[in-house]
């Protein structure tokens, strides 16, 4: 293993090589919730493809990308969308890829969800094994955390932190305030141990959600073999025979451990191993291989694709520090301040913007001049000048607006308004005759006219300001 790059407390790692399957391998199944027959069929992929789904029942094979912006709904399994497109309960599908090590695959679904397939990894796990994995030229990329990154609920009791460490691990505590399951731990010391300690362990369910779930329209394709049943209170033997009725099973009666199964569980703990189960499928859309020690109390999926975004984003804001923006007044300014002035309705004192030297569909870089004329700097102070954080990051914001209007075909007709602000940091003051060179990039795609950026100010190489601005673009004009 060898290090191409540090940045602060995080590390980038090249190691071994990316992996993809040898060959194309077919399961059939029905979707846990629709459950509607589906075929799934993996698929060799290139380099740094990653893992992407392939609607193959729709017009046009639409693609969705396996990546957290793209979640949209965590109820009973993750569901993802991209272009009006989605695809649900997939992340037993990226748990096995992810546990098999496996970078690169093309999963083509002919329906709206995965197939349950015995409600674990296991069965895809044999897939992949299956087909083959064959090494590819590129070197894989890994994200080492040197800084805790946490996601916590305390109304819900859910807390979900990563720990530095020099490869992944996990720890899971459930705690359903049942008698049947108590308090259950979970582990998994390396990655290469998912297969025989953690792919076979099915999802669970309560016996009192059943009626409500099937009520709801979900759970259509559930069975006895591909969920594991828990009856946390008495329950009279007519009342299971009603609920068999409700999903047309045969009549079963209750074993000694509480379980409505007539089929042994793998594992003492096998819940809390599956909840394992579903952090290692929900963190595969971060993107790449995560070394540090994950502990998580009462995970769920909200919570681990919640965890997943914060991951992404460190990945993406340590990312963009590798490229500070350079500033050379002897090239053209893509807007000069006149078309600035037609974008934003900011007027003197207040326009923080001279020029916009850089645009994409993503970022926006801009450029403050500061002389000591600045009406601001008359009040901070007089004897010590210094632009007011506040007004650094009115900058950053107001060059991200520019960012934000170029997704509109008529800027001129838009303002845009912030929402929040967050994780703002001061690194070094700002004086007369600096040039303040600002950045921004767009966390997500914008959603609703809502717009969430990570800004940094700089002079010269050095970082000055940073933090994450939330806004939102709307109409105030008509044409």
């Amino acid at each position: 293993m060898r290090i191409i790059n540090e940045v602060n407390n995080f590390y980038f790692y090249m190691s071994e090589k990316q992996r993809t399957l040898k060959k194309p391998v077919t399961l059939k199944g029905k979707g846990l919730h629709s459950g509607v027959d589906v075929s799934v069929t993996f698929k060799p992929a290139p380099e740094n493809h990653g893992y992407k789904f392939c609607r193959c029942d729709l017009p046009d094979k639409p693609i969705i990308r396996a990546m957290p912006e793209n979640v949209v709904d965590t109820s009973r399994g993750t569901t993802l969308q991209e272009n009006g497109h989605k695809i649900a309960t997939i992340e037993h599908v990226l748990a096995a890829f992810h546990g098999k090590q496996v970078d690169n695959a093309l999963i083509e679904i002919n329906g709206p969800e995965a197939p349950i397939m015995g409600g674990s990894s296991h069965m895809f796990v044999e897939a992949i094994e299956k087909a083959g994995i064959v090494e590819q030229d590129a070197e894989r990329d890994y994200f080492v955390v040197k800084e805790k990154i946490v996601y916590s609920n305390e109304e819900n009791g859910v807390d979900m932190i990563v720990y530095p460490d020099d490869h992944l691990s996990v720890n899971v505590l459930i705690d359903y305030n049942s008698k049947v399951l108590g308090n259950q731990y979970a582990i998994l010391d390396k990655i290469s141990d998912f297969e025989k300690e953690i792919s076979m362990c099915r999802t669970f369910v309560f016996f009192h959600e059943l009626e409500g779930l099937a009520k709801r329209g979900l759970i259509k394709g559930g069975d006895l073999d591909n969920a594991i049943v828990i009856l946390d209170r008495k329950v009279k033997q007519s009342e299971i025979d009603r609920i068999a009725d409700l999903f047309n099973k045969p009549h079963i009666k209750a074993n000694s451990e509480g379980i409505l199964n007539n089929i042994d569980i793998h594992f003492s703990n096998e819940p809390a191993r599956h909840k394992l189960l579903d952090i290692i499928g929900d963190l595969a859309l971060v993107g790449m291989p995560i070394k540090g020690r994950i502990v998580a109390t009462r995970p769920g999926h909200f919570a681990n694709t919640e965890l997943a975004k914060r991951i992404k984003q460190e990945i993406k804001k340590e990312t963009s520090k590798e490229s500070i923006p350079v500033y050379d007044p002897n090239q053209p300014p893509l807007m000069d301040v006149k078309e600035i002035r037609s974008r934003l309705p900011h007027r003197y004192p207040f326009l923080m913007v001279d020029k916009i030297i850089y645009m994409d569909d993503h970022s926006v870089v801009g450029v403050k001049n500061l002389t000591f004329n600045e009406t601001f700097f008359q009040g901070h102070f007089p004897d010590e000048p210094i632009m007011p954080g506040v007004l650094q990051v009115e900058a950053m914001a107001q060059v991200g607006g520019i960012l934000v209007l170029n997704s509109v075909p008529d800027p001129e007709n838009y303002s845009t308004y912030f929402l929040k602000i967050d994780k703002v940091k001061f690194k070094r003051m700002v004086v007369p005759g600096d040039t303040l060179i600002l950045k921004l990039e767009l966390q997500d795609p914008i959603r609703r006219g809502i717009a969430t950026m990570y800004g940094r100010a700089y002079v010269g190489d050095k970082l000055v300001a940073e933090g994450e601005l939330m806004a939102q673009v709307i109409k105030t004009k008509e044409k």
